[in-house]
């Protein structure tokens, strides 16, 4: 909202500064340091009522060391994150943008499922909370949406470069030539990017266009459901990460920050033009979100390190989920999450290969074998004795090693 009031207010009126709203930066920092400054300050206040509403964690019994030290810790926090980002992003971000407005959907939709779930568990006293069917059929009903948006939006587009031949004769007649006159007319289009390849574009639709090219308008067939897939299985896996302290608030906050330099330099005609990357005109919008959204993660995260003041639910985890999968699509790296989201991908896949392994050893034998001592891995790590501080800050390291790899792919191919 401020971004429109001092655009008509530099249109109008020679009042000095209003010019910087109009730069990402400055609106990306004071998103940030907004809602760092919520988050910090508000979140004690929201702590301080689910306090008095009794709203705190019923813990059962695994045999993890300092387990019953946790329970009746408040949780639902993740409204401290959904608060303290979106508050920041109706001040200082293009309201009208169409990647914004998908990525307020999200929020607020994966934001209600999660707190009916937490809602059902804490007061009405049934830990199994939403049923998981219903969970599926909200994150299904957000990838209907959010798919359908990114195909048939005429506001979702791309910008290719001119072939080689041609770029280096406009290059040879004007060595300064502008960025903007070696890339084509923006255009609709299912390309995303894939790692380490150096012809690195992949269009989704050529999974269909191989029977007969006119089936090319039928893509979305295809496109529809893989994002479904990509936010049902992102919004799992950082639901299976929130299970010690400061994990998944943490390891979120690398990610995003990293899903925020693909935003920058994809939606920069300049930075596109270096890296020889797909232009996405009004993608970098995106990276007011992303600041909001890191603020809030990290003054979660001044509440919820070790030993937590509060959880963030599923309230919160399956909205940080549903927003970076979100993001991922948006920015066409979605390729990119089995290696930026690999936390999340090792904590589904233990929670897979555990349960998968149990059932067909008592089919074959009769008794049920492990592979971990428990699932998801986190858990695994607390029963050989690792503190869960320990634990965090090593799923930490490998989350920035695993961002630095992602950035890479860049300019590695």
């Amino acid at each position: 909202m401020l971004y429109y009031l001092f655009e008509y207010i530099q249109q109008h009126y020679d009042v000095p500064g209003a010019a910087l709203f109009g730069f990402i930066t400055f609106r990306a920092a004071a998103a940030i340091i907004t809602s760092l400054l919520i988050s910090i300050i508000f979140g004690k206040r929201i702590i301080t009522y689910l306090q008095r509403k009794q709203v705190g964690e019923t813990i059962r019994d695994l045999g993890l060391e300092g387990q019953s030290e946790k329970a009746g810790t408040p949780t639902m926090g993740g409204l401290i994150i959904i608060m303290a980002t979106l508050v920041p992003v109706l001040l200082f971000a293009k309201l009208a943008n169409i990647y914004i407005i998908l990525l307020i959907v999200t929020t607020l939709w994966m934001g209600v499922i999660g707190f009916i779930d937490d809602y059902i568990k804490k007061f009405k006293k049934n830990k199994e909370g939403l049923k998981g069917r219903f969970k599926v059929i909200g994150q299904v009903g957000l990838g209907i949406i959010v798919g359908a948006a990114l195909y048939f939006s005429p506001d979702v587009t791309i910008k290719e470069k001119v072939p080689v031949e041609v770029q280096r004769e406009l290059r040879a007649e004007n060595p300064n030539i502008s960025p903007s006159k070696l890339f084509e007319e923006a255009h609709r289009s299912t390309k995303t990017t894939i790692p380490f390849v150096k012809q690195n574009e992949f269009d989704y639709a050529t999974l269909i266009t191989w029977i007969h090219p006119s089936l090319a308008n039928y893509a979305w067939l295809l496109f529809i459901p893989i994002v479904i897939f990509i936010i049902t299985a992102v919004s799992n896996g950082a639901n299976l990460t929130d299970g010690i302290d400061g994990l998944a608030a943490g390891s979120s906050a690398i990610i995003v920050l990293t899903l925020g330099i693909f935003a920058w330099v994809s939606g920069n005609i300049v930075f596109a033009d270096y890296l020889n990357i797909m232009y996405i005109p009004n993608v970098e919008e995106i990276t007011i979100y992303i600041t909001a959204f890191v603020g809030a993660l990290i003054g979660f995260l001044w509440y919820n390190t070790y030993p937590a003041q509060v959880f963030m639910g599923d309230t919160g985890s399956l909205t940080i989920g549903g927003i970076i999968a979100v993001i991922a699509i948006a920015v066409r790296k979605e390729w990119l999450i089995p290696i930026l989201c690999g936390i999340f991908l090792a904590e589904n896949l233990s929670v897979v290969m555990q349960v998968s392994y149990f059932k067909y050893t008592r089919k074959k034998f009769g008794e049920g074998k492990r592979i971990f001592k428990m699932a998801p891995l986190h858990h695994h790590y607390q029963k050989l004795g690792y503190h869960e501080s320990k634990i965090v800050t090593r799923f930490w390291i490998i989350g920035i090693l695993l961002a630095i790899i992602s950035v890479v792919t860049l300019k590695i191919r």
